[in-house]
């Protein structure tokens, strides 16, 4: 079996991330399964002219977030791990207080529970001191707060090569062994 990896769109900005994360798993060869919530496929529509259908065609699989009872809902469903990417803060807010509302939330929760890795690509600033305490409670449960702040120290050229670089990162924090961030060449 390849590894598996779930991931989530929600309404933040940068589903440039999402579509990445998915067409470089594919390289990779692992098996993805997405859930975009209707606020996530509204950005990916207004930041990269993506429909529902157009993003969903990304992924191995996909999933309404809706379906609260689909396999990614269970942890008998191994996966390596759930990436959120873009990670709004409502869907943060939602995680970090075991909020399983809809498919992405109730994936994340079952992630969490299962002790498996939880990335979230979280999108907003200035914080309030509510972001920063929902991410430490989702930090203190295990998740991951990766903010998809740009790496200049590789000399970046364009744009895709800071989100290539950020997702290559992601990858390998998420378990998929084939990933190959840039390591630092020093000064």
């Amino acid at each position: 079996m390849s590894q598996r990896l779930v991931v989530g769109l929600t309404g933040a900005t940068g589903a440039c991330y999402a579509l990445r994360l998915l067409r470089r798993a594919r390289e990779l060869k692992v098996e993805t399964h997405l859930i975009a919530t209707p606020a996530g496929i509204l950005n990916a529509h207004h930041e990269l002219g993506l429909d529902r259908s157009g993003l969903e065609a990304e992924a191995d699989h996909a999933y309404s977030p809706n379906d609260v009872g689909a396999c990614i809902a269970s942890g008998s469903f191994a996966t390596a791990a759930m990436v959120v990417a873009p990670c709004s803060m409502k869907s943060l807010a939602a995680i970090a207080h075991g909020l399983g509302d809809n498919l992405l939330t109730r994936a994340a929760d079952v992630t969490l529970k299962e002790r498996r890795r939880l990335v979230l690509m979280v999108r907003e600033t200035p914080l309030n001191l509510a972001h920063l305490r929902n991410m430490v409670a989702v930090t203190e449960m295990g998740g991951i707060v990766f903010p998809p702040l740009p790496a200049f120290y590789h000399h970046p050229q364009t744009i895709d090569e800071l989100v290539a670089e950020t997702v290559e990162r992601v990858l390998e924090l998420s378990g998929i062994t084939a990933a190959q961030p840039k390591a630092w060449a020093g000064l």
